[in-house]
C-alpha cells in the first residue's frame, strides 16, 4: 500500500470557495478503484492549512488517479484558489493495524 501525507496552503479568506472544489476532488478519489482512504482537514490552529491523508492500494491505482480527470479539475483551480504551497511525501506500508 502508499501512505500519501502532507498539506496545502491556501488564503483562508478561500476556504469557502475552496470547500465545494476539495469536497468534488474527495468525493470522486474514494469512489476510485484502489482508494483505501482519502481526507483533507483544515489545520485547528492554522486557518489556511489543510492536512492530506491518502491510502492507495498500489502504485498502479496512484498513476491511474493521477491521470484521473477530476484531479486535472483540482490541479486547474488551484491558482484561482491562492493554493501556492503544496508538499507531499509518499511511503509504501505494510497494511495497517489497530494499537
Amino acid at each position: 500500500m502508499l501512505l500519501i501525507v502532507g498539506t496545502i496552503r491556501l488564503p483562508p479568506e478561500n476556504l469557502e470557495v475552496a470547500r465545494p472544489v476539495m469536497r468534488r476532488m474527495v468525493e470522486a478519489s474514494r469512489r476510485e478503484d484502489g482508494c483505501v482512504e482519502y481526507s483533507y482537514a483544515q489545520d485547528v490552529l492554522d486557518a489556511g492549512l489543510i492536512h492530506v491523508k491518502e491510502i492507495w492500494r498500489d502504485r498502479a491505482t496512484l498513476d491511474r488517479h493521477f491521470a484521473s480527470a477530476h484531479i486535472d479539475e483540482w490541479r486547474a483551480a488551484w491558482p484561482r484558489l491562492g493554493i501556492g504551497d503544496r508538499r507531499l511525501l509518499g511511503y509504501e506500508v505494510e497494511a495497517g493495524r489497530e494499537v
